[in-house]
Order: structure tokens, then sequence, then C-alpha cells
């Protein structure tokens, strides 16, 4: 929905409201005309239900008001006496339609001094919950997600099983564009394997500001561009059209920003002609050709010195293939008296499948020079150079183009040019032969942009067994920041120990007063 469109469904909400409502509004003292002016009139109703005015924002924040709306038809019926439960699921299951009903068939009688503490447990326990899920909501959507690594595209630095909180506020809180959704989920109900969202409406897009811009070799997580699957990890070819702040979560490492010029040269990335310095902690990993003199591998040493569990395949006799290997761990692996050599595999023939998907002899290894578009810049246009910016003119900027023959028409007229609407970004693996990313599918926009890793709270290996499944050398590391990680997780016991003795002492000391 554009944002004329956002107005003037906005203008009917209201009158919605004012005919459904100015009755009550006069029968609890205020005026009539009270009930149509846009926020005022909620700001109003507050009053008229005794709760307070800052609800009010509550009521347009998306997916959170979706939650409050319930809340406030439930408490404007209350207001006017209507207490049964009868009166609370009509008020709910017809969507507030209810109190149509009561507006202009009932005689109304406010109540300005109602009790406003639950009558019963079970209320106040509903009362309680709602509370907690618009707290978490509003967390979750503008602070802090929780987020769980799936694949091993950014291997060693990132662990498959490694469970993250998300920023939200680093690169600035999105705001949710499908308006109607279940909070705290994402595309997908659990257990019930069903939608978690209406594709109707559509908010435009809105990012808050944010505390820095995202930066090369910045890990990021974004919503996957080019995503239709129906579910990860199904094998059926079922897709799905998905709206951008619900299509999968993908998490990768930002090797170019928008104006950037990027090139690969075997399986190094150059950025504007110059090879970008990886920090310390990124592991870049390769595939390697291991060939041993016949007497095999010591099993022992690759698990424990290596810390290999997989991507191991002989290719042919005393020859290994290593899917994934650092250049540390391939130097380690050469040291072994059963390696006679060990070369890392780098690509030179053609992949067709690269982005964007035409004749150029490039591949996941040596790719590029590409452009990295940036907002209000312009590129010229022609046959040739359109493959690389199709997808952003149609889909990711919402132009209609037209091809015909050598002429482009953008919208309706002839262009030979374009100019940017918003940033893009590159987004690669660090685990370079295992990683399904910007090679294959390019650009990031900046509005599938959702945060920046920042903690890992837990990490769990599936190879373990009980408590060695926990990886507790991992568990409260930060992600970013110079040097190795380091592990805070005695810190959090220590506080938690801190906690719960002061507050024994506490009730200790109430109970002897």
């Amino acid at each position: 929905m554009t944002l004329l469109q956002w107005f003037v469904f906005f203008l009917i909400v209201q009158i919605i409201h004012f005919l459904g409502t100015w009755k009550l509004y006069e029968s609890a003292g205020r005026k009539r005309w009270e009930a149509a002016i846009p926020v005022y009139n909620a700001i109003i109703l507050m009053k008229i239900i005794n709760r307070p005015t800052w609800w009010t924002i509550l009521l347009f924040i998306p997916i959170v008001n979706l939650i409050m709306f319930p809340v406030v038809w439930v408490e404007t019926l209350r207001s006017f006496g209507k207490n049964t439960t009868l009166d609370t699921v009509l008020g709910i299951a017809t969507l507030g339609i209810y109190i149509y009903y009561l507006n202009y068939t009932q005689e109304l009688k406010y109540i300005s001094d109602r009790s406003l503490i639950p009558t019963n447990k079970g209320a106040d326990t509903i009362s309680s919950l709602l509370f907690a899920i618009v707290v978490a909501t509003l967390v979750h959507t503008y602070v802090m997600q929780p987020y769980t690594i799936p694949t091993s595209s950014l291997e060693k630095s990132l662990l498959i099983g490694d469970f993250l909180f998300v920023s939200k506020f680093h690169y600035g809180a999105r705001t949710p564009m499908t308006a109607v959704a279940l909070p705290m989920v994402h595309d997908t109900i659990p257990l019930l394997h069903s939608k978690s969202y209406s594709k109707w409406p559509q908010l435009p897009y809105f990012r808050f500001p944010g505390l820095q811009k995202i930066e090369r070799n910045d890990i990021v997580v974004f919503n996957w561009p080019v995503d239709t699957v129906y579910k990860f990890f199904d094998t059926s070819k079922r897709k799905a059209d998905k709206p951008i702040d619900k299509k999968s979560n993908y998490v990768k490492r930002c090797q170019g920003i928008s104006g950037d010029s990027l090139q690969i040269k075997d399986g190094v990335v150059f950025i504007n002609g110059k090879q970008l310095l990886l920090p310390e902690r990124a592991k870049p990993q390769y595939s390697y050709t291991v060939t041993t003199n016949g007497s095999g591998f010591d099993q022992t040493y690759i698990l424990n010195e290596l810390h290999i569990t997989d991507g191991i395949y002989q290719t042919a006799q005393n020859t290994f293939l290593f899917s994934a290997l650092t250049e540390e761990s391939a130097a380690r692996l050469k040291n072994n008296p059963a390696v006679t050599s060990i070369v890392r595999n780098i690509s030179h023939e053609a992949e067709p499948g690269v982005f964007p998907q035409i004749s150029n002899n490039w591949n996941k290894d040596n790719y590029g020079p590409i452009y990295i578009p940036q907002a209000g810049k312009t590129v010229a246009l022609n046959a040739e150079i359109l493959p690389f910016y199709k997808r952003i003119i149609t889909e990711y900027e919402g132009n209609d183009l037209k091809v015909n023959g050598n002429e482009i028409r953008i919208n309706g007229q002839v262009a030979t040019d374009y100019t940017f609407k918003q940033n893009y970004y590159w987004m690669m693996g660090d685990n370079r032969h295992n990683s399904e990313d910007s090679r294959y599918w390019g650009y990031v926009p900046e509005n599938h942009i959702v945060g920046k890793p920042v903690f890992i709270w837990m990490s769990l290996d599936s190879n373990g067994k009980g408590l060695g499944k926990i990886r507790w050398e991992r568990m409260f590391t930060t992600v970013g920041g110079e040097g190795q990680p380091y592990s805070y997780f005695k810190f959090f016991l220590m506080g938690l120990a801190a906690y719960f003795g002061i507050t024994f002492f506490m009730n200790k000391k109430k109970e002897n007063s």
C-alpha cells in the first residue's frame, strides 16, 4: 500500500470509530466531535476507560496494536457496565462491532469510578499475560531478537547451533511492514506449521535512526531477498510469495557497502581495487584437495587437533577433499606425516549459476568487478548492463520494466539510465565454497536489513551428548569486537548468585521486622 492508500485507510478507520462510539463519548460527558478527531479521539477514549494516556501510543505500533485493540474494546464495554463473559466474547469475536450495537440500541450508563482491579485470579492472569506479550513484542520488534544459526556459511565465526541476540537498534529498528501477524513469530506458527501473517495490508517501509551504519566485515542478519521457499529444509517444490519482513532470515558477513566496486580474485575479495582485510575473528575457509602416502589419516588428529567433524570426502585412492578448511588448519594438516600434498581448490571455469546468470566467465572464486548500488546514484542502462539491475528496478524499487529489442522502458518512458532509490549491500559467508550468498543471488536492499548479531547466549553441538552438547566456551560471548571471543558466562553466574543472595537476605529481613 502507498502512503496515500494508507492515509485513506486511516481516515476510513476514523469514520468507522466515530460512527460506532459517538454516543458513548456523550454518555461519558464528552463532546460528540471528540470521537471524530484522529489521535485525539484515542487520547479521550483512554480517559473514558480510565487507562493511562500512553496507551494511545500502543494503538499505533504495528503488531502491538493487534493486541491492544481487543483490550480497549473490552475496557470500553466494562466502562459502560457490560461486564459479563458474553459481553467480552461478543466484543472480541465481532472485532468491536458489538460496540456499534450498544451505541445505537442500548441506554448507556457510564461508570466513571469503576474498579480497575481484576475481579478474579483468571482475569488477573490474563491481564498480566497480555502485558507481558506487549512488552515482549516491543522488545522483539524494536530492541533485540533471538536468532539461531541454521547453516555453516559463517563457520568458525558463528557455528551451527549458536543462539544469538540480534540488535535491532544498531542499524535502526525497522517497523513491521506486515500489519497483521502473530507477535514474536516469523513466517510460520509453531506446531501448526501454517502461515503466521496476512499479506494485506502492507505498511510503507520505515526505519528509525540507528547507532551506526553497516560497515564492511560486519556480520548482518537480513531477509533473504530472493526467498520463495515455503518452509526451510522442505524438499518439496512448494513456493511462497512472502512480504519483505516475512522472508527467511539469513546471516552473512557484509563484504561490500553501497558505492563500492567489488571483485573476487582467486577467492580473495577486493574493494575498490584494494584487498579487503578481514578481522581477526573472521576465519575464511576454502575447499582443499589432500593427497596422502597411503598410510591413511589419524582420525584422532583430525577431530582433536583440527576440530573437523564433517566435510571430508574420499575422491580417489589416497586422495581426499576437505570442503572447509581455514588457512591455519590447512598449514597444520600439511605437517601430518601421512600428507604428501595439500592444494587449495580455486575455480577458473565459468559458473553459469552466479549472479546475474549471464555468460561472463565468472565463478565463485573469480568474480566481478561489480558495482554495488548507492541511493541517489545514476547508472547508464543498456541491454548488456540491465541484467545486473533488473531485479532492483522491478522487485526492490517497484517499477514497471519493459524491454523491446534494445529499447528499455521504465514506467512507460524510454530509459537510458536509472537512479537508485535505496542503498544495497553485498553479503558473503566466510565458508567460501559452502555458502549461498550474494555471488548467487545478488544485492541485499537496505529495506531487507534486520539487525546486527551482538551476543551468543547459548551454543549447542548436535554431535555432543548430555551436558557435552553445550559449548560452554561460547556461552555469553560477543559476536563482534577485536581479538578472540571471550566468554562472560562466569560473570553472569556471579551476578545471578548475587541477585538471589540479596533477594533472600531482603526477604529474611522483612520476615524478622
